[in-house]
């Protein structure tokens, strides 16, 4: 499993022109599986995410989490996560997941979030989406189960 994580003042995401998930002051999620992920890898990264201290506190120093700040997630699916490059001028998807199981694997992932009482809006699995967002800081992490 591979996550980008990138600290948002806002996000969105939009299918056929239409905004289906949208939030204010959290995270934005893009979000790649792999067919070796397992139910543990999904517990784990959701787990750090959340509690990952990379929002400001007075002092203006990385100590506050997602939980601590009262943050939501915009989770976006991004089966390109795996595109391997160096071979070639075509990326290489290989690595990704099957949709059948990419879809299960990151609906738990989200639903993972949820239970430690954070909003996940997401974008529509499998859709051409437009995602726009403002990286405060910028603030960008990439999270890799294995």
């Amino acid at each position: 499993m591979k996550v980008v994580v990138q600290r948002a003042r806002d996000a969105r995401v939009m299918v056929d022109n239409e905004v289906v998930g949208s939030i204010n002051n959290g995270l934005m999620l893009l979000v790649g599986i792999t067919h070796t992920d397992t139910l543990d890898d999904i517990k784990y990264v959701a787990d750090k995410i959340v509690n990952l201290r990379i929002f400001e506190d007075d002092e203006g120093k990385m100590n506050r989490s997602l939980l601590d700040v009262n943050g939501d997630i915009l989770s976006v699916s991004q089966f390109t996560l795996y595109g391997d490059c160096r071979k070639g001028r075509r990326p290489n998807f290989m690595d990704a997941a099957k949709p059948e199981y990419a879809e299960k694997m990151y609906e738990f992932f989200n639903a993972e979030i949820r239970e430690k009482g954070v909003i996940v809006e997401t974008g529509t699995f499998g859709a051409m989406m437009d995602v726009q967002f403002t990286n405060v800081g910028p603030v960008t992490l990439i999270f890799e189960s294995k």
